[in-house]
Order: C-alpha cells, then sequence, then structure tokens
C-alpha cells in the first residue's frame, strides 16, 4: 500500500543527496562570506532547480526532479515537514520577557513595527495593481493581506543566527531584539492565518464579496487557538510530563514533543486556522512547559535533525520552485525592495526616536528588524501553495526576504567590526567566531 519502486527510490535518493549536498555546502561558503546562510541554501536550489540546471541540461532535470509521478509527492512531504520544523525551532525561540527598563523600547517597537507598516502595506495594494499577481484562487482580499504582512514581517530564525554568528546572542540588543521579533511575528502570522481561512473556507464569493461572518468566525478560532496554546497549553503538558504513568514520554523524549508538534499541527490544520501556525504555537508552547535543562537537551536535538536536513532541503526546494529566468520582474522587485525596507526602517527608526533614543541605536533596531528570513520565506511559500499568489510574486517575496536579511546582517557586522556600539549597555562587544567546526581526527587505539 505504501511502497515504491525500487528504481524510483534510487532516483529520488540521488536526486535527494544532490539537493543536500548543495544546500549544506553553499550554506556553509555562504557563512564564511558573512552571508546569511539561508542565501546559500536557496542558492543550492537555484543551480539544481529550472533557473540554471534545467535550463541548460532541461532533459537531465526532468529525469532527475520529474522522473515518476510521485517524486513531486515526495519532494513535496519534505518541504512541507522543513516548514512545520523551521516554525516549531522559531516557538522554540519565542522570548516574552524583557528587562524592566526595556519594556518601553519593545512595547514601542512592537506596536510601531506591526500596525503602521501592516496598514501603509495595506494601502499600497490601492496604488499598484495586485491583480496581477494572484493566483489562481484569485481571492484579491487574501493577497492584500499577504501583501501588507510582507511589508511588516521580520524573522526571529535568520536574526538569532545573525546574533549568534557574531557571538552576541548574550548583549542587550540582541535579547530585546528576539523578544520583540517573536511577539511581532506572533500577531502578523494571525492575520496570515485568516487568509489562509479565507481561502480554505471559502469567506469571499466569486464576486469579490466579503462573508463578514465567516471571516469573524476565523478570527474568533484562530485568536481562541492563540489563547488556549499559549494560556493553557503549557500548564496542561506540564502536569502531563511530569505523571510517571507518561509512558510516550519515558518511552521517547523527542518522539513525545514531535507528537505534540504534529498534532498541535493537525488541530490548527482542521480548524482551518493554518497547519503552520499550530507549529509555531507548539514550540511556544513547548517551551513554556519544559524547565531549563529540558528545554536545552530538547532544542539541541529538534535544531541537530532539524538544521542539518529538513530545513535546508526546505530552502534549498523553495530556491528550484523559482525560476527567475522566466518568472521574476526585476524592476517590481526592485521598487518593492526599497519601498518595503523604507517602509519598515523609517517606522522603527522614528518610534526609537520618539521614545528619546540616539540616532545610531534607533538605526541599528531599524537594519535588525528589516530582516524578513525564514518567516517571509514560509509567507510566500504558504501564500503560492494556497494560490493566494502566482509565482511571479513568489519569487519576488523570496528575494525580498533573501535580500533583507542580508541587509541587516551586514550592517550589524559593520557596526561592530567598526568598533561602535549597537545600544546602550552594548559597549565592547567583539564580533566572535560564528561555530566550532568538527575536525575529523583518527586517534589509533593503544590495544
Amino acid at each position: 500500500m505504501f511502497s515504491l519502486a525500487g528504481a524510483d527510490l534510487t532516483r529520488f535518493l540521488f536526486a535527494m543527496v544532490l539537493l543536500l549536498a548543495a544546500a549544506n555546502l553553499l550554506g556553509y561558503v555562504a557563512e564564511r562570506l558573512a552571508i546569511p546562510r539561508v542565501i546559500g541554501e536557496v542558492a543550492g536550489g537555484l543551480l539544481l532547480g529550472p533557473t540554471c540546471f534545467g535550463t541548460l541540461f532541461p532533459a537531465s532535470f526532468h529525469w532527475l526532479y520529474l522522473g515518476f509521478h510521485s517524486e513531486s509527492d515526495l519532494f513535496g512531504f519534505i518541504y512541507q515537514l522543513g516548514t512545520i520544523l523551521l516554525l516549531f525551532t522559531a516557538g522554540l525561540k519565542f522570548q516574552s520577557r524583557f528587562a524592566k527598563s526595556d519594556i518601553k523600547t519593545g512595547l514601542a517597537i512592537i506596536v510601531g513595527s506591526t500596525i503602521i507598516p501592516f496598514l501603509v502595506g495595506w494601502l499600497s495594494t490601492f496604488v499598484f495593481n495586485p491583480s496581477q499577481f494572484e493566483g489562481p484562487d484569485h481571492n484579491v482580499i487574501a493577497l492584500k493581506i499577504i501583501v501588507a504582512i510582507s511589508i511588516a514581517v521580520t524573522s526571529i530564525p535568520v536574526i538569532s543566527k545573525i546574533f549568534s554568528d557574531l557571538g552576541i546572542m548574550h548583549s542587550r540588543f540582541a535579547k530585546i531584539i528576539v523578544a520583540i521579533a517573536g511577539i511581532h511575528d506572533l500577531i502578523l502570522w494571525v492575520a496570515l492565518a485568516i487568509a489562509s481561512g479565507m481561502v480554505t473556507g471559502g469567506h469571499v464569493s466569486s464576486t469579490g464579496a466579503i462573508n463578514v461572518w465567516m471571516v469573524s468566525k476565523s478570527l474568533v478560532i484562530t485568536l481562541a487557538f492563540l489563547v488556549v496554546c499559549i494560556g493553557v497549553l503549557p500548564w496542561a503538558l506540564r502536569k502531563l510530563t511530569s505523571k510517571r504513568a507518561n509512558l510516550l514520554f519515558r518511552a521517547s523524549f523527542l518522539g513525545y514533543f514531535l507528537v505534540i508538534l504534529f498534532a498541535l499541527s493537525a488541530i490548527a490544520g482542521y480548524l482551518q486556522v493554518d497547519v503552520m501556525y499550530g507549529a509555531l504555537l507548539a514550540g511556544i508552547a513547548t517551551k513554556f512547559s519544559l524547565p531549563e535543562n529540558l528545554f536545552k537537551k530538547l532544542e539541541e536535538g529538534v535544531l541537530g535533525i532539524s538544521y542539518g536536513f529538513f530545513i535546508p532541503l526546505f530552502f534549498a526546494i523553495v530556491g528550484m520552485q523559482l525560476d527567475l529566468a522566466k518568472n521574476f520582474s526585476f524592476g517590481f522587485f526592485i521598487l518593492y525592495l526599497i519601498f518595503a525596507t523604507l517602509v519598515q526602517g523609517l517606522v522603527v527608526y522614528f518610534t526609537c526616536r520618539i521614545i528619546r533614543i540616539d540616532k545610531l541605536t534607533s538605526f541599528n533596531f531599524a537594519a535588525a528588524m528589516n530582516a524578513r528570513g525564514g518567516p517571509g520565506i514560509v509567507l510566500s511559500t504558504v501564500a503560492y501553495s494556497l494560490g493566494i499568489i502566482n509565482q511571479d510574486f513568489f519569487a519576488i517575496l523570496v528575494m525580498l526576504a533573501l535580500l533583507t536579511s542580508w541587509m541587516a546582517g551586514s550592517w550589524l557586522r559593520y557596526i561592530l567590526k567598526s568598533g561602535k556600539r549597537l545600544m546602550p549597555g552594548d559597549e565592547n562587544l567583539v564580533i566572535q567566531k560564528a561555530q566550532e567546526e568538527i575536525d575529523f581526527q583518527w586517534e589509533p587505539s593503544l590495544e
């Protein structure tokens, strides 16, 4: 019933090996060049996808990646698992607490960087013609929500990785940004869940009229799901996990929390909230439910398999779906990049200046909050898979996420290299080695 022909399995494994190797190798090269790893991983997919390999050797590309009927389904399954695990790890990095001295700064930036860019993004759809980027679902309202989110979204995974690579995760600046990004994106994912529900639940008629009752129902379900996952589920998990009779937890520590992840994702999908929102909330609920020692153990296990296999493949498959030679409007992308960067950057900068933060620190906050990274890519993939956007806008959103992440990392690295401070309290920070490389050293036995 679940069999796969030996020849097909061999071909799929060969294709996957090439994709995984390209993603990890180019990700490594990107890190050595002080570029966010995600850019290298997507570039691996670009090289092996229709943009390069498919254009130069179309027959070989078709044989390798489109060789049998279910091959696209297999890669699609890995792609979805990578998305789920990326958002689960983003939830694990969620920070909800500010130092007392930083509460005003954090709340001001959360409000400013969420509400104003979202509204500006929504209003911008009345200036350019959004119908040129409509997907097969032809849902203009959902498309406008996606545009608004793309202007406002920021990235927990990428900005955290940038701080980790620079060796400044302990700094005051990094702690504030990670906390802001977590709460900020949690709010925006409510909007994405509503857009998803509008498409999957048929909340907009063929004439474009909104079913107000169904949209309101979707909003209530989404918010109720959020409240239960953050307010009730951590308490329930603590109670359940601490029971000696919990045989699943005793049988497999990591497996137990993966069951919770996929169960919550499935429930979210059933409620038409969005599977990916369920994965994000599963990560947050898990973090709030565990003591520090067990959380570190879980995080190490999840990050190992996620960032070694599923997430690099996810980003590489994103790259494979890009056909920049045929489905990419370079001129519009440049305008959209400038627009998105200016809106988010100026809003964060002037929000900081209003609460009397100095100019350099304000600019640093603006640069960091402009990194869209993983959530920006997930936004594009969810919208594309639901038929909200077409391939042209999918490519624009992916490239927007990649370039804004590169810009943020480059600016922060420049500030540290020039000896300037990120904010008061972070004087004398220095760039440290990104991560320890594992060297193979054979030590012969003395026996």
